[in-house]
């Protein structure tokens, strides 16, 4: 059996990171492991790795020969076989309306066009919840399997060495037993395209994070891959830019608190326990203009949703009071979204795909 994986535009990441590291560890059958890999990210993938160049002859050419492709984003063009069965995990519960949901369309037809061709070759769709299956299922029109599955990704949250790979990343990191550690992970705007870094400013300030809070927090700042390189390379006391670690279930497991306002990034914290702020500053713009959403942000916030900086700091001051005053709903919101999260997610994934080639699907 041939497998062959893509996780965003070439990385060694995601959802298809977590199913290639699992199945390296199940011998039940003989499968060779290819990567779509890009060279900006050659050195995230493990010595050995069997990769050919994204966007090349080579890797269409792999797509083609493929038993089983595992993607966590959308393909470029390819043929796929009758007897090639294509697992689209995407990556993330979307709180955001996205695909055509999205309420701020771009105006590249060909593009979304291309997108749509995609989705009619993908023959399962991974479900992280019940209501993230519902959710993906009317974003991308997708009539196929969503099996309920969990993110194979989130297993390592729940894994038996968590507890020592927090230590280590913490270490790693530079942060003290005893300091909190405060995850900051916004994600993108769409109508956000200022030129150059000196023109982004990060709604949270980092320098009136560390005035306030420095003597006893440090910020772990995660961009998105899509927002302005704005503190990259920067010299700001307090802040850890981790906008390029490989791999964002270590800062969860790092972190004592997550900061973000619409990120699917909420959904996989809260396998945590750990309080989780939401900082919606641009709430109305976001959700009546910009994209949308598919839950009520208000409704199913698993912590305080703030609209300022100060309000954010504010409660960083006083975590056990967050943790207090939240505790119900965040008890809702993971019976809601992570009530297929068990750690096995991975095996879950593998073993269906494993079946529909033992049955010739």
């Amino acid at each position: 059996m041939k497998i062959v994986y893509y996780s965003f535009g070439g990385r060694y990441s995601d959802n298809p990171r977590a199913l290639h590291q699992r199945a390296l560890t199940r011998d039940e059958l003989d499968v060779e492991h290819v990567w779509l890999a890009h060279a900006r990210h050659a050195d995230s993938f493990p010595a050995g790795t069997s990769t050919v160049p994204v966007g090349t002859p080579e890797a269409v050419a792999a797509l083609e020969s493929a038993d089983v492709v595992f993607a966590d984003n959308h393909l470029p063009r390819w043929r796929k076989g009758p007897g090639t069965t294509y697992v689209q995990t995407w990556h993330g519960t979307p709180l955001k309306r996205i695909h055509r949901d999205a309420l701020l369309q771009t105006d590249d037809t060909a593009l979304m066009d291309l997108l749509d061709e995609d989705v009619t070759r993908w023959d399962v769709l991974v479900g992280p919840s019940e209501a993230g299956a519902v959710a993906l299922r009317a974003a991308f029109g997708h009539t196929g399997a969503v099996p309920v599955t969990g993110y194979p990704r989130n297993d390592a949250l729940l894994a038996p060495d968590a507890t020592a790979r927090r230590a280590a990343v913490r270490a790693e990191l530079g942060l003290p037993e005893g300091r909190t550690a405060v995850l900051y992970a916004p994600t993108w705007r769409d109508d956000d395209r200022l030129e150059g870094a000196e023109a982004y400013r990060l709604p949270l300030d980092p320098d009136r994070f560390t005035q306030r809070l420095g003597a006893d927090q440090t910020l772990l700042l995660r961009l998105h891959h899509l927002v302005p390189e704005a503190l990259r390379g920067g010299e700001v006391p307090g802040v850890v830019d981790v906008s390029t670690h490989p791999d964002i279930n270590d800062l969860y497991l790092a972190a004592d608190v997550l900061v973000t306002d619409y990120s699917s990034a909420v959904f996989d914290f809260a396998l945590t326990g750990k309080p989780i702020l939401l900082f919606a500053y641009d709430l109305e713009h976001y959700r009546d203009v910009l994209r949308g959403f598919y839950f009520d942000l208000t409704g199913i916030a698993p912590g305080p949703v703030l609209r300022s900086s100060e309000e954010v700091l504010d409660a960083l001051e006083d975590l056990d009071a967050v943790s207090t005053a939240s505790k119900e709903r965040y008890e809702a919101f993971q019976e809601m979204f992570s009530h297929a999260e068990d750690g096995h997610a991975a095996d879950r994934v593998l073993d269906l795909v494993y079946r529909r080639k033992e049955v010739g699907a």
